[in-house]
């Protein structure tokens, strides 16, 4: 279930418009209207934006007197947080352990290099 809706907030914020808003939102909530307003587009396709975003669980709406407000719910990004930093542990221990052995193969590299270098009491 965690998947599917992880795979709805993504898809919802693939594309750049609907990301522009959340940043926004992330100042503060805004009517439709204000979130319209940088965009040339009609209030209707700013809607469908919205709409992706609501059932996505990015964003909701709620009545405030006359104006309906756009709030976005940022507990959302601590789903999204936990799942990206879970692919972040397992990728940092494949470096360490590529590290470990790169660093290993340096040392025999090493090692190797030194005993091929003739000795001073050699060279006489």
């Amino acid at each position: 279930m965690t998947e599917d809706r992880l795979s709805r907030i993504f898809a919802a914020l693939s594309e750049p418009t609907r990301r522009d808003m959340v940043a926004r939102l992330a100042v503060g909530d805004a009517t439709v209207g204000q979130l319209a307003a940088p965009y040339e587009m009609s209030m209707q396709a700013v809607s469908k934006h919205i709409k992706v975003l609501q059932d996505a669980g990015l964003v909701t709406r709620s009545r405030d007197a006359q104006r309906r407000p756009v709030h976005l719910e940022a507990e959302v990004f601590d789903l999204m947080t936990k799942w990206i930093e879970r692919y972040q542990r397992q990728a940092e221990e494949r470096y360490r352990r590529l590290d470990a052995v790169l660093s290993s193969q340096k040392e025999k590299h090493d090692e190797h290099e030194r005993e091929q270098q003739p000795r001073s009491s050699d060279q006489r």
